[in-house]
Protein backbone atom coordinates (compact mmCIF):
# COMPACT_ATOMS: atom_id res chain seq x y z
CA UNK A 1 0.00 0.00 0.00
CA UNK A 2 2.90 2.37 0.67
CA UNK A 3 4.09 2.02 -2.93
CA UNK A 4 0.55 2.67 -4.17
CA UNK A 5 0.15 5.82 -2.05
CA UNK A 6 3.54 7.06 -3.23
CA UNK A 7 2.50 6.57 -6.85
CA UNK A 8 -0.79 8.38 -6.22
CA UNK A 9 1.01 11.29 -4.55
CA UNK A 10 3.48 11.71 -7.42
CA UNK A 11 0.77 11.48 -10.08
CA UNK A 12 -1.42 13.93 -8.14
CA UNK A 13 1.42 16.47 -7.97
CA UNK A 14 1.98 16.20 -11.73
CA UNK A 15 -1.74 16.53 -12.51
CA UNK A 16 -2.24 19.48 -10.17
CA UNK A 17 0.61 21.38 -11.80
CA UNK A 18 0.10 20.46 -15.45
CA UNK A 19 -3.66 19.87 -15.74
CA UNK A 20 -5.06 22.24 -13.12
CA UNK A 21 -2.26 24.86 -13.24
CA UNK A 22 -1.72 24.83 -9.48
CA UNK A 23 1.59 26.38 -8.39
CA UNK A 24 4.29 23.72 -7.82
CA UNK A 25 4.84 24.84 -4.22
CA UNK A 26 1.19 24.31 -3.30
CA UNK A 27 1.00 21.05 -5.27
CA UNK A 28 4.10 19.64 -3.59
CA UNK A 29 2.83 20.43 -0.10
CA UNK A 30 -0.53 18.79 -0.91
CA UNK A 31 1.31 15.71 -2.14
CA UNK A 32 3.45 15.62 1.02
CA UNK A 33 0.39 15.86 3.28
CA UNK A 34 -1.52 13.17 1.42
CA UNK A 35 1.39 10.73 1.39
CA UNK A 36 2.23 11.26 5.04
CA UNK A 37 -1.33 10.78 6.25
CA UNK A 38 -2.31 8.00 3.82
CA UNK A 39 1.05 6.24 4.29
CA UNK A 40 0.60 5.96 8.05
CA UNK A 41 3.29 8.43 9.06
CA UNK A 42 0.82 10.30 11.30
CA UNK A 43 -0.23 13.94 11.63
CA UNK A 44 2.62 15.22 13.76
CA UNK A 45 5.32 13.12 12.10
CA UNK A 46 4.17 14.23 8.63
CA UNK A 47 4.58 17.89 9.54
CA UNK A 48 7.96 17.13 11.12
CA UNK A 49 9.10 15.28 8.00
CA UNK A 50 8.06 18.19 5.78
CA UNK A 51 9.88 20.79 7.87
CA UNK A 52 12.94 18.64 8.53
CA UNK A 53 13.17 17.65 4.86
CA UNK A 54 13.09 21.31 3.87
CA UNK A 55 15.74 22.17 6.45
CA UNK A 56 18.00 19.27 5.50
CA UNK A 57 18.00 20.25 1.84
CA UNK A 58 18.69 23.88 2.68
CA UNK A 59 21.57 22.85 4.95
CA UNK A 60 23.09 20.73 2.18
CA UNK A 61 22.57 22.85 -0.92
CA UNK A 62 20.92 26.13 0.09
CA UNK A 63 24.16 28.11 -0.01
CA UNK A 64 25.26 26.32 -3.18
CA UNK A 65 22.09 27.41 -4.96
CA UNK A 66 22.28 30.97 -3.66
CA UNK A 67 25.97 31.44 -4.46
CA UNK A 68 25.63 29.73 -7.85
CA UNK A 69 22.68 31.83 -8.99
CA UNK A 70 24.43 35.03 -7.90
CA UNK A 71 27.58 34.01 -9.80
CA UNK A 72 25.44 33.39 -12.88
CA UNK A 73 23.70 36.74 -12.58
CA UNK A 74 26.97 38.64 -12.17
CA UNK A 75 28.66 36.85 -15.08
CA UNK A 76 25.63 37.49 -17.26
CA UNK A 77 25.78 41.23 -16.66
CA UNK A 78 29.45 41.30 -17.72
CA UNK A 79 28.70 39.48 -20.97
CA UNK A 80 30.84 36.48 -20.01
CA UNK A 81 28.31 33.88 -21.13
CA UNK A 82 27.82 35.64 -24.47
CA UNK A 83 31.55 35.49 -25.10
CA UNK A 84 31.86 31.86 -23.97
CA UNK A 85 29.04 30.79 -26.25
CA UNK A 86 30.65 32.74 -29.08
CA UNK A 87 33.85 30.76 -28.62
CA UNK A 88 31.90 27.48 -28.50
CA UNK A 89 29.99 28.34 -31.66
CA UNK A 90 33.19 29.29 -33.46
CA UNK A 91 35.09 26.21 -32.23
CA UNK A 92 32.47 23.47 -32.31
CA UNK A 93 29.79 24.88 -34.58
CA UNK A 94 26.17 25.41 -33.44
CA UNK A 95 25.11 21.80 -34.01
CA UNK A 96 27.91 20.34 -31.88
CA UNK A 97 27.48 22.57 -28.82
CA UNK A 98 25.06 20.17 -27.04
CA UNK A 99 27.49 17.29 -27.55
CA UNK A 100 30.44 19.35 -26.38
CA UNK A 101 28.55 20.34 -23.22
CA UNK A 102 27.39 16.83 -22.35
CA UNK A 103 30.84 15.29 -22.95
CA UNK A 104 32.55 17.97 -20.84
CA UNK A 105 30.15 17.47 -17.93
CA UNK A 106 30.50 13.70 -17.99
CA UNK A 107 34.29 13.60 -18.31
CA UNK A 108 36.29 16.77 -17.66
CA UNK A 109 33.91 18.28 -15.12
CA UNK A 110 32.22 15.39 -13.30
CA UNK A 111 31.38 16.48 -9.78
CA UNK A 112 30.40 14.99 -6.47
CA UNK A 113 27.95 17.92 -6.29
CA UNK A 114 25.44 17.83 -9.14
CA UNK A 115 23.85 20.97 -7.68
CA UNK A 116 27.07 22.90 -8.35
CA UNK A 117 27.10 21.71 -11.95
CA UNK A 118 23.53 22.73 -12.70
CA UNK A 119 23.73 26.21 -11.17
CA UNK A 120 26.96 26.90 -13.06
CA UNK A 121 26.00 25.10 -16.26
CA UNK A 122 22.40 26.29 -16.69
CA UNK A 123 23.31 29.87 -17.71
CA UNK A 124 25.69 28.54 -20.37
CA UNK A 125 22.98 26.19 -21.68
CA UNK A 126 20.40 28.99 -21.83
CA UNK A 127 22.79 31.40 -23.48
CA UNK A 128 23.79 28.85 -26.12
CA UNK A 129 20.21 27.77 -26.88
CA UNK A 130 19.41 30.44 -29.52
CA UNK A 131 22.53 29.45 -31.49
CA UNK A 132 21.63 25.75 -31.57
CA UNK A 133 18.51 26.31 -33.66
CA UNK A 134 14.90 25.22 -33.31
CA UNK A 135 14.09 23.85 -29.85
CA UNK A 136 17.58 24.88 -28.77
CA UNK A 137 16.64 25.30 -25.11
CA UNK A 138 15.16 21.82 -24.95
CA UNK A 139 18.21 20.22 -26.54
CA UNK A 140 20.66 22.14 -24.35
CA UNK A 141 18.62 21.31 -21.24
CA UNK A 142 18.62 17.63 -22.17
CA UNK A 143 22.36 17.66 -22.86
CA UNK A 144 23.02 19.41 -19.54
CA UNK A 145 20.99 16.94 -17.49
CA UNK A 146 22.40 13.93 -19.31
CA UNK A 147 26.00 15.01 -18.92
CA UNK A 148 25.62 15.83 -15.23
CA UNK A 149 24.13 12.50 -14.21
CA UNK A 150 26.16 10.27 -16.53
CA UNK A 151 29.24 11.75 -14.89
CA UNK A 152 27.66 11.41 -11.45
CA UNK A 153 26.95 7.67 -11.63
CA UNK A 154 29.66 6.40 -14.00
CA UNK A 155 32.71 8.61 -13.53
CA UNK A 156 34.87 9.03 -10.41
CA UNK A 157 34.63 11.28 -8.33
CA UNK A 158 30.84 11.32 -8.82
CA UNK A 159 29.24 10.54 -5.46
CA UNK A 160 27.09 7.70 -6.80
CA UNK A 161 30.09 6.20 -8.64
CA UNK A 162 32.33 6.32 -5.57
CA UNK A 163 29.57 4.93 -3.32
CA UNK A 164 28.79 1.99 -5.58
CA UNK A 165 32.47 1.13 -5.94
CA UNK A 166 32.98 1.29 -2.18
CA UNK A 167 29.94 -0.81 -1.23
CA UNK A 168 30.69 -3.50 -3.83
CA UNK A 169 34.45 -3.38 -3.11
CA UNK A 170 35.31 -2.50 -6.70
CA UNK A 171 38.74 -0.84 -7.04
CA UNK A 172 38.23 2.82 -7.96
CA UNK A 173 40.75 2.47 -10.76
CA UNK A 174 38.71 -0.36 -12.30
CA UNK A 175 35.47 1.58 -11.97
CA UNK A 176 37.11 4.66 -13.50
CA UNK A 177 38.42 2.75 -16.53
CA UNK A 178 35.01 1.34 -17.39
CA UNK A 179 33.04 4.41 -16.34
CA UNK A 180 35.10 6.95 -18.26
CA UNK A 181 34.07 5.11 -21.43
CA UNK A 182 30.48 4.28 -20.55
CA UNK A 183 29.62 7.72 -19.12
CA UNK A 184 30.35 9.98 -22.11
CA UNK A 185 29.23 7.29 -24.59
CA UNK A 186 25.85 7.11 -22.87
CA UNK A 187 25.63 10.91 -22.71
CA UNK A 188 26.35 11.35 -26.42
CA UNK A 189 23.94 8.60 -27.52
CA UNK A 190 21.21 10.00 -25.26
CA UNK A 191 21.66 13.52 -26.60
CA UNK A 192 21.47 12.17 -30.16
CA UNK A 193 18.26 10.21 -29.48
CA UNK A 194 16.70 13.17 -27.69
CA UNK A 195 17.60 15.41 -30.63
CA UNK A 196 15.75 13.04 -32.98
CA UNK A 197 12.68 13.23 -30.73
CA UNK A 198 12.74 17.03 -30.85
CA UNK A 199 12.71 16.98 -34.64
CA UNK A 200 9.43 15.07 -34.57
CA UNK A 201 7.31 17.79 -32.99
CA UNK A 202 7.89 16.61 -29.42
CA UNK A 203 8.51 20.10 -27.98
CA UNK A 204 6.02 22.96 -27.54
CA UNK A 205 7.63 26.26 -26.57
CA UNK A 206 4.36 27.78 -25.34
CA UNK A 207 3.66 24.97 -22.89
CA UNK A 208 7.17 23.74 -22.09
CA UNK A 209 9.11 26.98 -21.57
CA UNK A 210 8.52 29.76 -19.07
CA UNK A 211 7.86 33.13 -20.68
CA UNK A 212 10.13 35.82 -19.32
CA UNK A 213 11.14 33.93 -16.15
CA UNK A 214 14.67 34.06 -14.82
CA UNK A 215 15.84 36.99 -16.95
CA UNK A 216 18.98 37.32 -14.84
CA UNK A 217 20.20 34.08 -16.32
CA UNK A 218 18.64 34.36 -19.74
CA UNK A 219 19.92 35.43 -23.14
CA UNK A 220 21.18 38.94 -23.62
CA UNK A 221 19.61 41.50 -25.87
CA UNK A 222 22.53 41.71 -28.28
CA UNK A 223 22.69 38.16 -29.58
CA UNK A 224 23.65 39.39 -33.01
CA UNK A 225 26.90 40.87 -31.76
CA UNK A 226 30.27 39.17 -31.88
CA UNK A 227 29.89 37.30 -28.60
CA UNK A 228 33.48 36.11 -28.57
CA UNK A 229 34.92 39.62 -28.62
CA UNK A 230 35.70 41.40 -25.33
CA UNK A 231 32.98 43.91 -24.49
CA UNK A 232 33.40 47.45 -23.24
CA UNK A 233 31.30 49.01 -20.49
CA UNK A 234 31.49 52.76 -20.00
CA UNK A 235 35.00 52.82 -21.36
CA UNK A 236 36.07 49.78 -19.31
CA UNK A 237 37.28 46.78 -21.28
CA UNK A 238 36.14 43.36 -20.11
CA UNK A 239 38.90 41.00 -18.94
CA UNK A 240 40.12 38.14 -21.10
CA UNK A 241 37.60 35.29 -21.30
CA UNK A 242 39.72 32.89 -19.26
CA UNK A 243 39.89 35.50 -16.48
CA UNK A 244 36.17 36.21 -16.73
CA UNK A 245 35.47 32.47 -16.29
CA UNK A 246 37.53 32.16 -13.10
CA UNK A 247 34.38 32.38 -10.90
CA UNK A 248 33.30 29.08 -12.51
CA UNK A 249 36.66 27.40 -13.00
CA UNK A 250 38.15 28.08 -9.56
CA UNK A 251 35.30 26.44 -7.57
CA UNK A 252 35.33 23.39 -9.87
CA UNK A 253 39.09 22.98 -9.49
CA UNK A 254 38.95 23.39 -5.70
CA UNK A 255 36.10 20.89 -5.33
CA UNK A 256 37.68 18.34 -7.69
CA UNK A 257 41.08 18.66 -6.01
CA UNK A 258 39.54 18.14 -2.58
CA UNK A 259 37.62 15.11 -3.84
CA UNK A 260 40.65 13.41 -5.36
CA UNK A 261 42.77 14.11 -2.28
CA UNK A 262 40.05 12.47 -0.20
CA UNK A 263 39.92 9.47 -2.52
CA UNK A 264 43.68 9.10 -2.11
CA UNK A 265 43.15 8.76 1.63
CA UNK A 266 45.00 11.97 2.48
CA UNK A 267 43.57 14.05 5.31
CA UNK A 268 44.42 17.74 5.34
CA UNK A 269 42.33 20.36 7.12
CA UNK A 270 43.29 23.18 4.74
CA UNK A 271 42.49 21.11 1.64
CA UNK A 272 39.19 20.02 3.20
CA UNK A 273 38.33 23.66 3.94
CA UNK A 274 38.97 24.99 0.42
CA UNK A 275 37.59 21.83 -1.17
CA UNK A 276 34.28 22.27 0.66
CA UNK A 277 31.67 23.11 -1.97
CA UNK A 278 30.21 26.01 0.02
CA UNK A 279 33.62 27.62 0.55
CA UNK A 280 34.65 27.03 -3.07
CA UNK A 281 31.43 28.55 -4.38
CA UNK A 282 31.79 31.57 -2.08
CA UNK A 283 35.28 32.14 -3.46
CA UNK A 284 33.75 32.00 -6.93
CA UNK A 285 31.13 34.54 -5.86
CA UNK A 286 33.82 36.90 -4.54
CA UNK A 287 35.67 36.65 -7.85
CA UNK A 288 32.46 37.27 -9.82
CA UNK A 289 31.56 40.24 -7.63
CA UNK A 290 34.90 42.01 -7.97
CA UNK A 291 35.18 41.25 -11.68
CA UNK A 292 31.70 42.71 -12.18
CA UNK A 293 32.54 45.83 -10.15
CA UNK A 294 35.68 46.33 -12.23
CA UNK A 295 33.88 45.67 -15.54
CA UNK A 296 30.42 47.25 -15.30
CA UNK A 297 30.67 49.44 -12.20
CA UNK A 298 28.95 49.44 -8.83
CA UNK A 299 25.40 50.29 -9.94
CA UNK A 300 25.06 47.54 -12.53
CA UNK A 301 26.74 45.07 -10.19
CA UNK A 302 24.22 45.90 -7.47
CA UNK A 303 21.34 45.49 -9.93
CA UNK A 304 22.64 42.10 -11.05
CA UNK A 305 23.07 41.02 -7.43
CA UNK A 306 19.48 42.02 -6.66
CA UNK A 307 18.17 40.15 -9.71
CA UNK A 308 20.11 37.07 -8.62
CA UNK A 309 18.65 37.25 -5.10
CA UNK A 310 15.13 37.41 -6.52
CA UNK A 311 15.72 34.39 -8.76
CA UNK A 312 17.45 32.42 -5.99
CA UNK A 313 14.56 32.95 -3.56
CA UNK A 314 12.06 31.28 -5.87
CA UNK A 315 14.39 28.39 -6.62
CA UNK A 316 15.26 27.83 -2.96
CA UNK A 317 11.62 27.57 -1.90
CA UNK A 318 10.50 25.07 -4.51
CA UNK A 319 13.73 23.04 -4.15
CA UNK A 320 13.31 22.89 -0.38
CA UNK A 321 9.75 21.61 -0.63
CA UNK A 322 10.94 19.05 -3.17
CA UNK A 323 13.24 17.89 -0.37
CA UNK A 324 10.21 17.73 1.94
CA UNK A 325 8.53 15.24 -0.38
CA UNK A 326 11.63 13.05 -0.33
CA UNK A 327 11.67 13.17 3.48
CA UNK A 328 8.02 12.12 3.70
CA UNK A 329 8.66 9.20 1.32
CA UNK A 330 11.58 8.17 3.49
CA UNK A 331 9.41 8.39 6.62
CA UNK A 332 6.92 5.93 5.12
CA UNK A 333 9.62 3.25 5.13
CA UNK A 334 9.21 2.58 1.41
CA UNK A 335 12.93 1.89 0.86
CA UNK A 336 12.85 -0.92 3.42
CA UNK A 337 9.72 -2.39 1.86
CA UNK A 338 11.26 -2.39 -1.59
CA UNK A 339 14.52 -3.85 -0.31
CA UNK A 340 12.64 -6.74 1.25
CA UNK A 341 10.99 -7.62 -2.05
CA UNK A 342 14.24 -8.59 -3.73
CA UNK A 343 16.35 -11.65 -3.39
CA UNK A 344 18.90 -13.25 -5.67
CA UNK A 345 19.29 -16.76 -6.98
CA UNK A 346 22.92 -17.86 -6.83
CA UNK A 347 22.41 -19.77 -10.07
CA UNK A 348 20.93 -16.85 -12.01
CA UNK A 349 22.35 -16.30 -15.51
CA UNK A 350 24.55 -13.29 -16.18
CA UNK A 351 21.84 -11.35 -18.01
CA UNK A 352 19.26 -11.98 -15.28
CA UNK A 353 21.67 -10.86 -12.58
CA UNK A 354 22.50 -7.61 -14.41
CA UNK A 355 18.82 -6.91 -15.11
CA UNK A 356 17.95 -7.56 -11.47
CA UNK A 357 20.58 -5.10 -10.25
CA UNK A 358 19.36 -2.51 -12.76
CA UNK A 359 15.72 -3.08 -11.81
CA UNK A 360 16.35 -2.72 -8.07
CA UNK A 361 18.09 0.63 -8.59
CA UNK A 362 15.47 1.87 -11.06
CA UNK A 363 12.53 1.07 -8.78
CA UNK A 364 14.27 2.62 -5.80
CA UNK A 365 14.93 5.80 -7.77
CA UNK A 366 11.34 6.02 -8.94
CA UNK A 367 10.18 5.65 -5.36
CA UNK A 368 12.74 7.70 -3.45
CA UNK A 369 13.63 10.40 -5.98
CA UNK A 370 17.36 10.53 -5.28
CA UNK A 371 19.93 9.08 -7.68
CA UNK A 372 22.58 8.74 -5.00
CA UNK A 373 20.24 7.21 -2.39
CA UNK A 374 18.87 4.76 -4.96
CA UNK A 375 22.38 3.74 -6.00
CA UNK A 376 23.62 3.38 -2.42
CA UNK A 377 20.53 1.47 -1.29
CA UNK A 378 20.62 -0.87 -4.29
CA UNK A 379 24.33 -1.54 -3.79
CA UNK A 380 23.64 -2.29 -0.13
CA UNK A 381 20.94 -4.78 -1.09
CA UNK A 382 23.09 -6.56 -3.68
CA UNK A 383 26.45 -6.47 -1.84
CA UNK A 384 25.78 -9.38 0.57
CA UNK A 385 25.01 -11.81 -2.25
CA UNK A 386 27.50 -10.44 -4.80
CA UNK A 387 29.95 -13.30 -4.33
CA UNK A 388 27.31 -15.94 -5.10
CA UNK A 389 25.88 -14.66 -8.37
CA UNK A 390 28.87 -15.36 -10.61
CA UNK A 391 29.02 -11.97 -12.34
CA UNK A 392 31.94 -9.53 -12.29
CA UNK A 393 31.34 -6.91 -9.56
CA UNK A 394 32.10 -4.09 -12.01
CA UNK A 395 29.21 -5.25 -14.23
CA UNK A 396 26.80 -5.31 -11.28
CA UNK A 397 28.06 -1.91 -10.13
CA UNK A 398 27.56 -0.35 -13.57
CA UNK A 399 24.10 -1.97 -13.78
CA UNK A 400 23.15 -0.30 -10.50
CA UNK A 401 24.52 3.01 -11.79
CA UNK A 402 22.50 2.62 -14.98
CA UNK A 403 19.30 1.77 -13.12
CA UNK A 404 19.69 4.64 -10.65
CA UNK A 405 19.49 7.09 -13.58
CA UNK A 406 15.99 6.01 -14.55
CA UNK A 407 13.28 8.70 -14.70
CA UNK A 408 14.37 11.53 -12.43
CA UNK A 409 11.11 13.39 -11.76
CA UNK A 410 9.02 15.49 -9.37
CA UNK A 411 10.00 13.71 -6.15
CA UNK A 412 13.58 14.92 -6.64
CA UNK A 413 14.61 18.33 -5.31
CA UNK A 414 17.12 18.48 -8.20
CA UNK A 415 14.23 18.38 -10.69
CA UNK A 416 12.75 21.61 -9.33
CA UNK A 417 16.08 23.40 -9.23
CA UNK A 418 16.85 22.26 -12.78
CA UNK A 419 13.55 23.34 -14.30
CA UNK A 420 13.64 26.74 -12.57
CA UNK A 421 17.25 27.51 -13.55
CA UNK A 422 16.60 26.58 -17.18
CA UNK A 423 13.32 28.46 -17.43
CA UNK A 424 11.16 25.39 -18.07
CA UNK A 425 7.60 24.66 -17.01
CA UNK A 426 6.97 21.52 -14.98
CA UNK A 427 5.84 19.81 -18.17
CA UNK A 428 9.02 20.99 -19.86
CA UNK A 429 11.08 19.61 -16.98
CA UNK A 430 9.40 16.23 -17.31
CA UNK A 431 9.91 16.25 -21.09
CA UNK A 432 13.64 16.96 -20.68
CA UNK A 433 15.06 15.76 -17.36
CA UNK A 434 12.76 12.79 -16.84
CA UNK A 435 12.98 11.68 -20.45
CA UNK A 436 16.75 12.01 -20.92
CA UNK A 437 17.54 10.19 -17.68
CA UNK A 438 15.21 7.40 -18.78
CA UNK A 439 16.86 7.25 -22.20
CA UNK A 440 20.34 7.26 -20.62
CA UNK A 441 19.35 4.42 -18.30
CA UNK A 442 17.96 2.32 -21.14
CA UNK A 443 20.78 3.14 -23.57
CA UNK A 444 23.49 2.18 -21.08
CA UNK A 445 21.81 -1.10 -20.01
CA UNK A 446 22.64 -3.24 -23.10
CA UNK A 447 26.22 -1.92 -23.01
CA UNK A 448 26.49 -3.05 -19.39
CA UNK A 449 25.05 -6.46 -20.30
CA UNK A 450 27.70 -6.82 -23.00
CA UNK A 451 30.43 -5.79 -20.54
CA UNK A 452 29.23 -8.42 -18.10
CA UNK A 453 30.31 -11.18 -20.51
CA UNK A 454 33.85 -9.82 -20.98
CA UNK A 455 34.67 -8.21 -17.62
CA UNK A 456 37.08 -10.34 -15.55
Amino acid sequence: MIALHTTIAILAIVLLIIRFKIDPIISLVIGCLYLGLAGGVGFTATVEAITEGFGDIMAKIGLLIGFGVLIGSLLHTTGTFDRLVGVLVRTLGPKRIPYGLTVALSTIFPSIYVDVQVVLGAPVARQAAPHVGKHGLALMAGALGTGIFCGYVFVVPGLAAVSIAGLLQIPLGTYLIYGIVLGPLTAVLTTFVFGLMLRGGYWNEEKDEMDGEGDALGPSDDEGADAAAPATFGGRRAPALVVALLPILVPLVLIAFGAFVGLAGVENEVVDFFGNANVAMFIGLLLAFFLARRTVGRNRTDEAFGDGLHTAGEILLVTGIGGSLGAVIKATGLADVLGGLFGADSGAPVVVSVLLAWFIAAVLHLAIGSVSVAAITAAGIVAPILGSIGVAPIAIGLAIASGSLFALQVNSNFFWMYKALLGLTTQGGLKTMTVVTSIASLVSLPIVVALAFVAP
